[in-house]
Parts: C-alpha cells; structure tokens; sequence
C-alpha cells in the first residue's frame, strides 16, 4: 500500500491546494508514482475526467503536478454550492443531487464508503498518496462527522502538516490556537506546522517560531514564501478576480458573477504581457474593452438576474450593438439567448421561463440529467470578428443541466458569440487566434502580443512550485513522516 502525507490547514484559502501540488511535483521529480485525494471538496471550479465524471479543478492541478491523468477518486466527494444554504453534491463524478448544509450533514456517512474505496483502490496504484484536507481540523461543531480532517487521517493512519497563513494575519495564534483544539491523539498526528505566503526576511520570524515549536511541541517544518506562480486556483477566492487595473493593448472584460465558476478557462488570455483581462461587476467599470466574456455560473438564472439589476446586462447589449465581440461560455452562454426554462426546478425556479439577452437565437430548458464529457473537434464556420477560428482545432469539456438543441462548438450571430466547451481556450493556437483578431480588428499589431507556448509554460511553473517547495520546506522531516519515522 501506498505511503500518504496530509496537508491540513488552519482555514480555508490557507494555501493548503497549491502545497499539495507542490509537493506532488516534488515526489515525481523524485521517482514517485504520486495521486492526490481530497475526500471533499466545495468549488464551483470543475472539470470532466476522459470517463465523463466530474471533480474539483484543485485535484487535476494536483495530477497535472504529478503528471498523472485526473481521475474522480482523487475528489471522490464534491460539492458545488448553488445557494448560500445549498449545494449540489456530487458522488464518484456523478451528481446525487441538490441538498441543503442539513441534509448533507446528516447523510454524508452514507457517502464514506466511496471516500473509503476511493482512496483504498488508489493506494494499491500509486506509491505515495498526497492528502489535501478541508478547512480547519478545529472545526468543532463538525468533528463529529469529519471525513475529511482528522477523521480521515485516523482512518487512512496519514501523518499530518499544519499550514496557517500568515498574509491574513495572527499565523501564530492560528497554529497554536488549531492544535489547542485537537484531541491528543490528534495533536500526534501532526508532524510539523507550516507559515505559508511570508513576504519579508525570515530572521524577523525566528524568535516567533521558536516560541511556536516550544508551544505546540512540534517542529516547524519550513517557512513558504508568497509564491508568484501562475497555476490554476481553486475558486473564487482566488486573487484574480479582484483584477481591474489598467487596459493595454487588448482588453478583455469578464462580467465577475456572484457564482461564477470555471473562471480558469480565460487564464490563457492571462499570460500575454499586452494583454489585460479585467473582472468587472460595474457597469461604470465596463469601460470600452475589446471583447466581453460572459463566463459560467452554477446558477445561471439567478445570476441573470443580478446581471439585470445591475445594469450589466443593458451595458452588454449596448456594447454587442455597439459591434464590441461577447462571448457566453456554458452559463454565459445561455443567458445570451432568447429564453431560459425551468420546468423541473434544476436551478431552484420551477415553472419560471426566463427572458435571456436575446443576442442569439437559442432557447435553453433546465433538465435534471446532466451533460458530462470530454470533447474534442474542429469549429465549423465561424462569421464576424472571430472567423478566424474557421476550422481550428478545439478540445475541452461540456459541464452543464440546460439544453439547447443541437449547437456547434462555437455559435455565433454577428459579433455575439457562445460555447458549451470550457478549457476551449487552452487548445493550441485558439487563444492566439482570438488575439490576433481582435487585434486587426483595431488596427494593431498582433507581433506585440509575443509567441506564448502554453503546455511549456505550465509545465515550468510546476518546476518552480516544486523548486520553491524544496528550498523552504524541510523534506527531510517529509519523508521522515511518510515513513512512520517523525
């Protein structure tokens, strides 16, 4: 059986999903046959295995890290909230349905025998396991039920690392505070605590981490600096969605939804040093870009709606009429089209046909089964701005309850366009094409958006996740814990 190590943290956002990846990176740079596992998940940011189930995108950074295929039973569990109350659970890659906080509480022993299989047929594959916990191991009120924490350490016997963040302030209280409330047998488990996004000289720290290992009776395992790294987040917690600074050469502005998810799929767009990708949710913020982006949402009609009162949505229209681009992808999508339908209440409006942008001529109904699968192909024609794209190879995935009809990869009417695939940007030469378009279209010159070679690029920023993991945190005192020795 495998070998296992446990990152847990002292909050959520903690730096908890990247650590794993990091160290994922590292154990295959060592020789290592590595899976990542999270038995529970919560995001709005998915993503669909070649077998059609679906799983946390924090789980397939971590496989990409340890250049393994994603695959369900790394997430075996993972919730995609729909409302502050509720979330739509999802079992093995295949949704179980909508359940409230209470409901799911009180059925989630139901779903540990997944968990359990889950990580048992991993650990017969895979020469070391890479544990990535929830939130905080010292949520109390929870312990009870706890498949994800502690409890899970317990079952799997995990050797555990502490992560507290210091960027939001009170590190210390934050780890001396989490293994104050643990059970003895717990506080065993932990091998060592780590500080994560420290900005400044680590010599200021020492007398603090020193007082820190007296406390809590346990080494500090390393001090991990802010890391500047471009890698997928998790969710929307994630920095760059905060992003509304300067436009350059060409603009993109993303309408940052209350439940925006796979937000991921314009990261691309990101990385082009005359490139800037803006989320606004503002009109007065809209500006004049060169193309809008209507991104996916997990509650597509009720994000509609906050589009509307927002005046968003007659900010869009004009911008479409305007002969500014708009692309929707998934939610997005659909909200550009006449009409959407609930006849089965998928999204919590039973009954409720809903008036869409009316910038394309389609009309989506909200069903309960749900599309799941990976896609690949070439666009057919493409008119307006983007033909460009005519004939261009895409690949991605499909993630949605609404339906359509059928509908190519990319429709489009005039300068409004829409998809169903996320990641589409991500094939190579599609987001190059996009730029270079809305380029010409303004009279630029594509030349200075520079050459950008995006499977490398990742791959490089992997290495230098793994390269920092090995400069700031003590591997020896890792491996000393996977092998039962710290």
């Amino acid at each position: 059986m495998a070998k296992n190590i446990m990152i847990q943290g002292t909050m959520s956002n903690a730096g908890k999903s990247l650590l794993a990846a990091g160290l994922c990176r590292v154990l295959r740079q060592d020789g290592y046959r590595v899976a990542p596992f999270k038995s529970q998940n919560m995001a709005l940011n998915s993503f669909i295995t070649e077998a059609g189930g679906e799983m946390g995108r924090a789980q397939v950074v971590q496989a990409e890290a340890a250049g393994v295929k994603p695959d369900v039973r790394m997430n075996p569990i993972l919730l995609k909230p729909t409302t502050d109350m509720g979330s739509q659970v999802i079992v093995n890659g295949v949704v179980q349905g909508n359940m409230d906080a209470m409901s799911y509480y009180r059925r989630k022993r139901d779903f540990f025998p997944a968990v359990q299989e889950a990580y048992r047929s991993l650990a017969e594959e895979y020469d070391v396991i890479v544990i990535e916990g929830a939130g905080s191991p010292a949520e109390i009120n929870l312990k009870r039920e706890d498949i994800v924490n502690m409890g899970l350490a317990k079952l799997v016997d995990a050797p555990v690392l502490l992560v507290g963040d210091i960027d939001r302030g009170g590190v210390f209280a934050q780890l001396y505070g989490t293994i104050a409330l643990l059970e003895t047998e717990e506080r065993a488990r932990i091998k060592g605590v780590i500080v994560n996004k420290f900005r400044g000289d680590r010599a200021i720290l020492e007398p603090g981490l020193e007082e820190l290992r007296r406390l809590c009776g346990v080494p500090v395992a390393g001090v991990m600096p802010y890391l500047h790294v471009d890698i997928d987040d998790e969710d929307s917690l994630s920095e760059r969605l905060a992003r509304n600074g300067a436009q350059k050469l060409v603009d993109l502005a993303v309408i940052r939804l209350p439940r925006i998810s796979n937000f991921t799929d314009f990261a691309p767009f990101e990385r082009y040093e005359n490139v800037s990708v803006r989320y606004v949710d503002r009109p007065q913020e809209l500006k004049q870009p060169d193309m809008i982006l209507l991104p996916g949402t997990k509650s597509t009609i009720a994000d509609l709606y906050w589009l509307r009162e927002s005046g968003l949505e007659a900010a869009v229209q004009r911008a479409a009429a305007s002969g500014i681009p708009v692309l929707g992808v998934c939610g997005g999508y659909q909200m550009l089209g006449r009409t959407l339908s609930d006849p089965e209440g998928v999204e919590a409006a039973a009954g409720k046909t809903v008036a869409g942008l009316g910038l394309l001529e389609m009309d989506t109904v909200f069903c309960a089964g749900k599309v799941q699968t990976q896609v690949r192909g070439t666009f057919g024609r493409v008119d307006g701005p983007l033909s460009v794209l005519s004939g261009m190879a895409y690949e991605g995935y499909e993630i949605h309850m609404g339906r359509g009809g059928k509908l190519p990869a990319l429709a489009g009417r005039g300068n409004v366009y829409g998809t169903y695939i996320h990641g589409v940007f991500d094939a190579n030469g599609v987001a190059d094409a996009v730029l270079e378009a809305l380029c010409r279209k303004k009279g630029a010159d594509p030349a200075q958006l520079g050459a950008f070679d995006a499977a490398a690029y990742k791959e490089r920023q992997y290495d230098l996740l793994a390269q920092s993991v090995r400069e700031n945190l003590d591997m020896g005192l890792v491996y000393r814990a996977m092998d039962k020795r710290a």
